[in-house]
This record gives C-alpha cells, sequence and structure tokens, in this order.
C-alpha cells in the first residue's frame, strides 16, 4: 500500500487531495502547520523545518507546496525535497505556478529545477490562477462593496478551479503514465474579470462589479491586510503577468490527464454562490 504525505493538507488543493487519494486506497498522511488532531495527521512546519522528518519517514510519496505568504518558496523547498530524498522517499509531486518557469531566477523555478535534478521520480504542476478566489482572497471586496477590486485591467485568465488541481495530482501520485514531467494546468476558457463578475452575479442573484485600481491601491491593500511586504510585491508581480496577458493561455492538461474536461466557472459560480449572495 502506497504512503503519501500531503503538505498543506488542510488547504484547498490539499485537502480534496487526501481524500480522493484515501479514496483510491492511498494510506495518507495529512501534514498540517497546526497541532495534529487525528489520527492520519502530522505536524510540519516548512519554514522551520520542525516534523519533516519524521513526517517522511516510511512515505512513498509527497505532495509539495509552499505555504501561503512566503516569497522565499525556494528557501522551504528545497530542503523539502532534500528530506524527501534522505527520506528513500520515491515520487515528489510539487506545485508550482503557470509562469514559473519564464526565468530560472523565479524561486518556485529554482525548486522545479532542483526536483528535477534530485534522481527522484517527480512531477511539476504549474497551475492558472485558481477560480477558489474569488470566494477566499478577493472576497472582502464583493462582500462588503459588490466589486471585484483589481489592477490587471480588461486582461483575460484561464481560470482553474481547485478541484481540478487536486484531481491531477491524485491522477499523477496513482501512477508512472506522466512521471517526470511538468504540466500547465487551464480552465477550459480565458474570461477577463467583467466576465467573471457577470458569472457571480447570475449565480449570486445580485449584482457583483469589477474595478481595475491602480497597482498602489492594491499595494495599501495587501499591506493593510497584513501581509508581508515581500509577499505583497510578489503577488503585485504576477498580477501584473496578468494583466501583461501571460494569464490568458489554455492548456488540455487536465482532459489529458484526468480524462475529464476542466470545472467551468458557471459549475464554480454555483457551487459556491452562497459565499456572495
Amino acid at each position: 500500500m502506497t504512503t503519501t504525505l500531503v503538505i498543506g493538507a488542510n488547504g484547498q488543493i490539499g485537502s480534496t487531495l487526501a481524500t480522493l487519494l484515501a479514496s483510491q486506497g492511498h494510506t495518507v498522511r495529512r501534514a498540517t502547520s497546526r497541532a495534529a488532531s487525528q489520527p492520519d495527521e502530522v505536524t510540519v512546519n516548512l519554514a522551520t523545518g520542525e516534523g519533516l522528518a519524521a513526517a517522511l519517514t516510511g512515505a512513498d510519496q509527497l505532495f509539495l507546496m509552499a505555504p501561503p505568504g512566503y516569497a522565499n518558496q525556494q528557501e522551504l523547498l528545497i530542503p523539502a525535497i532534500d528530506a524527501a530524498r534522505a527520506a528513500g522517499v520515491h515520487k515528489v509531486l510539487l506545485l508550482s505556478a503557470m509562469g514559473a518557469n519564464a526565468d530560472d531566477n523565479i524561486p518556485l523555478r529554482q525548486a522545479e529545477l532542483h526536483l528535477e535534478h534530485s534522481g527522484l521520480a517527480w512531477n511539476v504542476i504549474r497551475p492558472n490562477w485558481f477560480m477558489q478566489n474569488f470566494h477566499t482572497f478577493w472576497l472582502h471586496g464583493i462582500q462588503t462593496q459588490g466589486q471585484i477590486f483589481l489592477p490587471v485591467g480588461d486582461a483575460k485568465g484561464s481560470f482553474i478551479d481547485t478541484r481540478d488541481i487536486a484531481a491531477v495530482a491524485a491522477k499523477l501520485l496513482s501512477g508512472d503514465e506522466f512521471v517526470n514531467a511538468a504540466h500547465d494546468l487551464t480552465g477550459s476558457e480565458s474570461l477577463d474579470h467583467t466576465q467573471v463578475a457577470a458569472i457571480l452575479s447570475q449565480a449570486a442573484g445580485r449584482t457583483i462589479g469589477y474595478t481595475d485600481i491602480p497597482e498602489e491601491a492594491m499595494r495599501q491593500g495587501l499591506l493593510g491586510a497584513g501581509l508581508p511586504a515581500d509577499y505583497t510585491e510578489f503577488l503585485l508581480i504576477i498580477l501584473g503577468a496578468f494583466k501583461a496577458g501571460f494569464a490568458a493561455h489554455i492548456t488540455n492538461a487536465v482532459q489529458q490527464i484526468t480524462g475529464q474536461e476542466p470545472i467551468r466557472l458557471e459549475q464554480y459560480a454555483q457551487d459556491f454562490k452562497s459565499h456572495w449572495a
């Protein structure tokens, strides 16, 4: 029986992935940064390395991702890859981000390259912007002012549902058909935020709009919400890449790997409409 350690198992991708793997017969260790409270949970702090070696002991596979809030992702991920190799883990699946391979100096790309050269069986998945951001990170503006506030102009993005990301990860961790390869993951269509707002409005039964805001307004909003300055600048850089059109690309990787078409934004909006209604 395969034992898989899932980092971020309480997050949107990790929680779904852990459930999918367990349903397929995997023994799943659910890593959490909080105190473990369930028999299948282990406490792991990637920022300090605390708990990682113990959590990896006897594991066959690792689903690895950087916790949110860190701009220096490679400083957390590279030691985790090395720890996995030292523990005798066979395969590591790294959650990166679409566009990370544009420059070898990008922190996530440094982690990708380290994994590729590690001697381990590996996969990298690079998803585009999550649909779930609209009921998490961007929710406050929708709830309080009925607006999505972002500095991205009328650029389009091929948003992806995190449930599709988890489904891809589960498939990659359940066989070697796609091993030792990176996959860019997107939805099946590109939409601008005005179109997104219209779809959310239809599902929620209320008017939701989109306001293109200056970058400085976004910076002050993120800092005011308590985000670290370096992570704020990281987010502004990737939002700038969105505005420049780099998030509009569409791939067929979800369908190719899972055999299912990606979830459309309309379905996502129906499934999560209570957050905006």
